[in-house]
């Protein structure tokens, strides 16, 4: 809610609306303190698939649209764009869904894949409006027959270019003499995310060219709790430096040359690699639907075939052999394609054009 939705709370207020955020609590909920709105906790097991908790979350829902009795619903990633959306529908509320991305269902197969589409369906087919974030997953919904209403393409969740102002570019030598060269990942530890392939990446890297450093950034999900392990083990080896779960990302991003995002998964936009070309950072990136969009090849960054450690491990090797300078200008286009293309002024735009229609 902060990192992704302050601003549009914000605007709705302002345009005169009551705000109800239902939401599991975070710790960045005590910088919203400033910001008035109801607050509802729910239990959302989000990578889980127990039928049981998944029915309790839409009685949640039920029960809190009855007391409240919004006059207009946004839902945002998977549980709720699906079970917020199914009780709505059944209220009669208006929803405007965002579909944040596929997620892991991009990787499922068979039944379970089926059943999920199937859900998407259901939930999608009666929203008012679809926001999404990029055109790949607008096409397969509309492919599938996910949507029945309007529809909206819009840059992910957008990027405040102030919060994320353009830092100053370090110094940087080749890999092997003068400066270190820094690249940071910056997301959840899993395996969709491409965590294996940076890793690889790095142990390769760092035999060639010593004088560079591999940050990884993130919650390790407690399905993927091996990763623990392997962190202290890879730290030891000196090949990549773990730095937890951090609240605030910029002094890491502002020590840095480069962003690598070697995602797979179902992302609707990566809110890593808009934060970090806001930066003025280039950006390594897969060809993955929501990521690619970021950055225009050769030009902020460097696009590979994810998946593909070899064509990562180039594209690493492409960036070491450019002089700093280029480096540097880089990412000062980077960060004027942010402000053009993916300022959140723009999603916020979006949403009061979409809600004056309903409303009115």
């Amino acid at each position: 809610m902060y990192c992704f939705r302050k601003e549009l709370i914000e605007a709705l207020i302002e345009d005169g609306f009551q705000m109800l955020i239902s939401c599991p609590d975070g710790p960045k909920f005590e910088l919203m303190q400033g910001i008035p709105f109801i607050y509802d906790n729910p239990d959302i097991d989000r990578r889980g698939t127990n039928p049981l908790k998944d029915f309790k979350l839409m009685a949640h829902y039920w029960n809190l649209f009855r007391k409240h009795r919004p006059i207009i619903i946004l839902t945002y990633t998977a549980k709720p764009n699906v079970y917020a959306s199914l009780v709505a529908h059944h209220l009669g509320i208006p929803v405007i869904n965002n579909l944040t991305g596929l997620g892991s269902v991009v990787n499922e197969k068979g039944v379970m894949k089926h059943f999920i589409m199937w859900l998407f369906k259901k939930a999608y087919q009666e929203s008012a409006c679809m926001m999404f974030q990029n055109a790949t997953n607008m096409q397969v919904a509309i492919n599938e027959g996910m949507v029945k209403g309007r529809y909206r393409l819009i840059p992910g969740s957008g990027v405040n270019t102030e919060r994320y102002p353009l830092q100053p570019y370090p110094d940087g030598g080749d890999g092997k003499t003068g400066v270190p060269v820094i690249f940071n990942y910056i997301g959840r530890i899993l395996y969709d995310k491409g965590v294996d392939d940076y890793i690889e990446a790095a142990r390769r890297i760092k035999k060639e060219y010593p004088l560079t450093e591999f940050n990884l950034l993130g919650f390790i999900e407690p399905t993927e709790s091996h990763y623990k392990q392997d962190m202290a083990e890879l730290e030891k080896m000196g090949i990549i430096v773990y730095r937890g779960s951090q609240k605030d990302v910029k002094p890491y991003i502002a020590r840095s040359h480069a962003t690598i995002h070697p995602s797979t998964y179902g992302e609707g936009m990566s809110n890593v690699l808009l934060e970090s070309a806001s930066s003025g950072r280039p950006l390594i990136t897969t060809n993955n639907p929501g990521c690619q969009e970021t950055v225009e090849d050769e030009i902020t960054g460097f696009i590979y075939d994810g998946g593909d450690v070899d064509a990562l491990v180039a594209a690493i090797k492409r960036f070491l052999a450019l002089p700093n300078n280029q480096r540097r200008h880089m990412g000062e286009l980077g960060r004027k394609r942010m402000e053009e293309n993916f300022s959140r002024k723009i999603v916020v735009k979006a949403y009061q054009e979409e809600i004056k229609n309903l409303v009115l």
